[in-house]
């Protein structure tokens, strides 16, 4: 059974934490705030480690899921000396591809393997074990740890070397843009023809604009709750990793720049912690006389 440790106890990853402690993989858990990693190592029996140095020194496997590209390497620089060869890294943040091979390469050195595996499925796919995982790095590394992604996530892809496992991500994360645009426009524009929203959520989905965000977020939206699954301020920092990586190709993202503007203004407002469906905040209000 491998020994799996895991650094970063926020939304997304105290509950796959939990459901490696279900498979019977949690050895060991690291987090900033040190009482979440107290309070889940009471929870599960697993060991809340005082700095991820010791906990690298637990484990065959360490699942990262943490905030940002210097969080990212900030943590391989600690693990690294002290890491066992053969040891896998995997993480799950959302990064640039850039800063995943930086870290594999790190790693390497050290005889130790690294799969960038970002998630796609928000909360409730966390919870509930069903996350999509895009992974790059080794193939034989990847098949080492599919334990631990399968304890995890429902779909395990892997997309090629170390850093186009972020590729994927970032694609998906100007796909969720897209997404989160059309549908909160359309259904605001829907609200304001008078449509009964329930049974145009009902037939659209069945149809070729049907999608998981209309399903699952449609009704919440227009009626003014936005249960949380994505916070808006992460996907802005997504989005700028997205539009970054277009501009080392010489291109512009035009729909990534217009998210971008309307997430600034909804996070001026105070909402950058509402889920992104909070987008329909701003659509409704292209329809004034909706409102009166």
């Amino acid at each position: 059974m491998l020994k799996t440790g895991f650094v970063g106890l926020g939304a997304m990853g105290l509950p796959m934490a939990r459901n490696l402690h279900r498979a019977g993989l949690l050895t060991a858990v690291w987090n900033r705030s040190a009482e979440k990693a107290r309070a889940l190592a009471g929870e599960t029996g697993c060991t809340a480690c005082a700095a991820p140095e010791e906990l690298a020194e637990l484990c065959d496997v360490i699942v990262l899921c943490i905030s940002a590209d210097e969080d990212v390497l900030e943590i391989v620089g600690a693990i690294a000396p002290v890491v066992s060869p053969g040891t896998i890294v995997i993480d799950c943040s959302t990064v640039s591809a850039a800063t995943a091979r930086q870290a594999a390469s790190i790693l390497s050195e050290k005889g130790c393997g690294f799969l960038d595996c970002p998630v796609s499925g928000g909360t409730e796919g966390a919870r509930q074990g069903t996350l999509s995982i895009m992974a790059g790095g080794a193939a034989e590394d990847l098949e080492k740890a599919r334990p631990v992604l399968e304890a995890m996530g429902r779909s395990v892809v892997h997309m090629g070397p170390a850093g186009l496992g972020q590729a994927a991500k970032a694609t998906n994360q100007v796909m969720v843009a897209g997404i989160n645009q059309a549908v909160t426009e359309a259904l605001a524009f829907g609200r304001s023809q008078g449509l009964p929203v329930d049974a145009l959520v009902a037939a659209l989905s069945e149809g070729a604009a049907g999608n998981w965000f209309l399903r699952h977020r449609g009704l919440t939206m227009v009626e003014g709750r936005y249960p949380l699954g994505f916070k808006i301020r992460l996907h802005q920092k997504d989005l700028a990793i997205c539009a970054d990586m277009a501009s080392d190709k010489g291109a512009r993202l035009p729909l990534v720049e217009m998210t971008r503007i309307h997430y600034e203004r909804l996070m001026s407002r105070g909402l950058g912690d509402h889920d992104i469906s909070a987008l329909f905040v701003l659509k409704k209000e292209l329809f004034p006389e909706q409102e009166e």
